[in-house]
């Protein structure tokens, strides 16, 4: 079967999909009258669509196309990185979430300003916001590119319509509509990545039971290498950047926070949490092994010279699946785009007006801030999409290849802020703004001694200082500023005052307060 156009069945499926998202954000556009049910519903969502929501947020097309592409190319070691994530959440679920219910109204930042002052917020939040706009521009470039190669459509066009309809769900429904329109496309996410995969086990000569054989004996299975090596990708690098990886977004990160605060109870989230992790990690592995089977196909079968690895899973799509199994590949891949825009975009909003808008305008009423969280929203996805519309002009070396640098050099550290708030209650603001600068200044260096830039072979390295470049693989360097920030920010605050907290602000409190009520059920 070898096609390269949809049916008409395919395009249906897929305006279907469009249609059904729209329909969603209608819905919920009635009653969103106020910032807490705007930003956060008031409470009324279940944990189970919660849990669909974190898992199809975190699953984006990217995802989609990524790692597929990675299983066809390499081992699954990119895979240990979510494998960390529940090893993580297991231990620190409990208090975290209990935490933000309790001493936050919107921002997640909030708490950073509770506990060290106005830098660390606006700190923390300006690493939020940079990071989530540039992914945005990303996830609409990637995607945009893989559907024009796959359907031959326009690819600004694809930017803009998906783009537009990404900003009317979130505008119209508000975070209610957000979640469950991922609900809808966190089941296509699962149901097209488990079809993809039976379809592509059966079609191999031999089935399911060559995949292993042929997969292992090319060095296509496994988390290696194992040894004891920073300065290429091991094992090791993976677990250790897993580990800081789930911190900061578990931890720290908005879009996570605030389906925290949706939820009607403590309990209510957790579970929620829980169920978004048990079902992002085997999502995550079930792409992963798609492009392992993948590999094993295209040993199989001749595959066109010069393909790249993010390309071969699309390819596979539209030459060897039926119609109608198309389409809704597709609008998965679709779905899984506007679900982690849509959650980013929210999050932007609430971040805009808690955190800026309010800081700047503390008078204004709660329908003011509404308004102004709509405008936000609106601007942001403009932004996105003009970013991306930008990057696809630019090409690599575009844009966003300038934003990332900012990001990496100006926001290090946070799960490292994060930790050392929870866990310390020597920690200090004026200890922590020491920590955050070293952090800066070696982040900068880190990044400027490691990274070449150029065209073709004529690339050399942005400040090269010969033996003393940043030399360990770049992974690390997201670690080592979280380590510093908690080294320097410890040490630099026992040069002043001990802070005077509210208890609810630290890991003890909460663990004295679990303690009593222990102690209360007992007596």
């Amino acid at each position: 079967m070898h096609k390269e156009t949809l049916h008409l069945v395919d395009y249906l499926i897929i305006v279907v999909s469009l249609a059904t998202s729209l329909g969603v954000g209608l819905r919920f556009g009635r009653n969103q009258n106020s910032t807490a049910k705007y930003f956060v519903s008031a409470g009324t969502i279940p944990s189970w669509a919660i849990g669909m929501s974190l898992m199809a947020t975190l699953v984006s097309s990217v995802t989609f196309l990524a790692y597929p592409g990675e299983g066809f190319s390499s081992n699954w070691i990119l895979l240990v990185q979510g494998l960390m994530v529940p090893v993580v959440l297991l231990f620190m679920v409990w208090f975290i979430v209990p935490l933000y219910r309790e001493v936050i109204g919107l921002s997640a930042y909030e708490y950073f300003e509770k506990r060290f002052g106005v830098f660390a917020r606006l700190y923390s939040s300006i690493a939020f916001v940079l990071t989530h706009f540039s992914k945005m521009g990303t996830v609409f470039f990637l995607l945009a590119l893989a559907l024009s190669n796959m359907t031959g459509a326009n690819t600004f066009l694809i930017i803009w319509v998906i783009g537009l309809v990404v900003v009317f769900i979130t505008l119209i429904g508000g975070i209610e509509a957000v979640i469950w329109a991922d609900v809808i496309q966190g089941f296509l996410l699962i149901i097209g990545g488990v079809v993809s995969l039976v379809i592509l086990l059966f079609a191999l000569k031999g089935g399911p039971a060559e995949v292993w054989h042929i997969a292992q004996s090319n060095g296509k299975t496994g988390f290696g290498p194992y040894d004891f090596n920073f300065k290429k990708l091991t094992f090791i690098v993976m677990a250790i950047n897993g580990v800081f990886y789930a911190i900061q977004k578990y931890g720290t990160d908005q879009t996570m926070v605030q389906r925290y605060l949706t939820a009607k109870s403590d309990k209510s989230a957790i579970k929620a949490t829980l169920l978004g992790v048990g079902l992002t990690v085997p999502l995550w592995a079930l792409f992963m092994f798609i492009g392992t089977a993948l590999f094993v196909f295209y040993k199989q079968n001749p595959l066109p010279a010069g393909m790249r690895p993010d390309a071969v899973f699309p390819y596979f799509i539209m030459t060897n699946l039926p119609p109608g199994v198309v389409g809704l590949i597709l609008a998965a891949l679709i779905s899984a785009a506007i679900s982690s825009l849509g959650s980013d975009l929210n999050c932007l909003g609430a971040i805009g007006v808690e955190d800026y808008y309010k800081r700047a305008f503390p008078k204004k009423t709660d329908v003011q801030y509404l308004k102004a969280g709509r405008w936000i929203i609106v601007a942001g996805g403009l932004g996105a999409i003009g970013i991306a519309s930008l990057y696809l002009m630019a090409g690599d070396e575009g844009v966003l290849g300038i934003v990332f640098t900012l990001y990496s050099i100006f926001s290090g550290g946070i799960a490292g802020m994060f930790l050392l708030g929870l866990f310390s209650s020597r920690a200090n603001r004026q200890g922590l703004l020491i920590g955050v600068l070293v952090c800066v200044l070696f982040t900068a260096y880190a990044f400027l001694t490691s990274t070449k830039i150029g065209l073709g072979k004529d690339k050399h390295i942005l400040l090269d200082l010969g033996v003393y470049n940043f030399k360990q693989h770049k992974y690390m360097l997201g670690v080592y500023s979280h380590i510093i920030v908690i080294a320097v920010g410890y040490v630099a605050s026992l040069f002043y005052p001990k802070p005077n907290l509210n208890k609810n602000l630290l890991f003890s409190g909460w663990l004295e307060k679990r303690r009593k009520i222990a102690a209360e059920l007992k007596g």
